[in-house]
């Protein structure tokens, strides 16, 4: 099959105008969560100004890091550089590309340090893996068996109220578990009621604790920071929705009695 490069659809001039930034996990956020969550804080991405003047032509042509495919990257937007301080730049979104933003999918192998670099010598390179139909709004939904999402991920898809994970984590009770990746302990909780999955995990997106005694202790910033950057969400198992809430609950005893959450985890009863 024929390749489709991006200079085959997309002719842009005075490509040395234009520095490309790499937009890639930096130890706290996956870019490509910011993105679609807040785009206020997706600006900030290309205002952020380290020690050199890294973004030192009018232009910066973003891409984001899709890091559920590999050698993926999303069209995040031509940015104008309109002035410069000593600790960030001040930029607007500039109308390059503007369909594109965000629905654009890119394969480029790009494995170096640096994320700022000249446009030119990437550019011809790109390849058209394709385009959606809207911009990205979160991953689809990947079956109850595969559920495995970061605190940041889950933010995302709850603010987007992304409607296949909604629809499917709705339609389900179960039990599920959080992973703190910073200490390796566990909570196992379960979800009943009306709006089942979907109604608990919402409730952990706007308080970062969902009410538990032992999550309260770790989430003590109203960022939740400590949240992205450690928890971690998956479905132990699930059941329809007229399974009685009974049954729900003596299947997370059976789950916090094999994986010792009690002992050497975060839950306390």
């Amino acid at each position: 099959m024929t390749k489709i490069m991006l200079k085959d659809i997309w002719k842009l001039e005075n490509q040395t105008d234009f520095k490309l930034h790499f937009a890639r996990y930096n130890g706290k956020n996956e870019p490509l969560d910011v993105w679609a969550r807040d785009q206020r804080e997706w600006q900030q991405w290309q205002e952020y100004r380290p020690g050199r003047d890294d973004f030192n032509r009018p232009f910066v042509f973003s891409v984001i890091q899709f890091y559920h495919e590999p050698e993926i990257w999303l069209f995040g937007g031509v940015w104008q550089i309109v002035r410069r301080h000593t600790d960030r730049y001040d930029v607007v979104l500039a109308d390059h590309g503007s369909p594109f933003v965000g629905r654009l999918k890119l394969k480029l192998a790009y494995n170096d340090r640096s994320t700022r670099v000249r446009l030119e010598n990437h550019y011809d390179a790109f390849e058209v893996q394709e385009i959606i139909r809207e911009p990205y709004s979160g991953r689809g939904f990947p079956g109850f068996e595969n559920i495995d999402v970061s605190f940041e991920e889950l933010e995302t898809l709850v603010r987007n109220s992304r409607p296949d994970w909604m629809a499917a984590l709705s339609s389900v009770k179960g039990v599920y578990m959080i992973s703190d990746v910073q200490t390796g302990k566990r909570y196992i909780g379960s979800a009943y009621g009306t709006q089942g999955i979907w109604s608990r995990w919402t409730n952990y997106v706007s308080t970062g604790h969902g009410g538990n005694v032992e999550l309260r202790k770790l989430v003590n910033d109203p960022t939740f920071a400590y949240c992205r950057q450690a928890f971690r969400f998956t479905l132990l198992e699930y059941r329809p929705a007229a399974t009685t809430d009974e049954v729900v609950i003596g299947r997370e005893a059976f789950w916090k009695n094999i994986l010792l959450a009690r002992e050497h985890g975060l839950n306390r009863n």
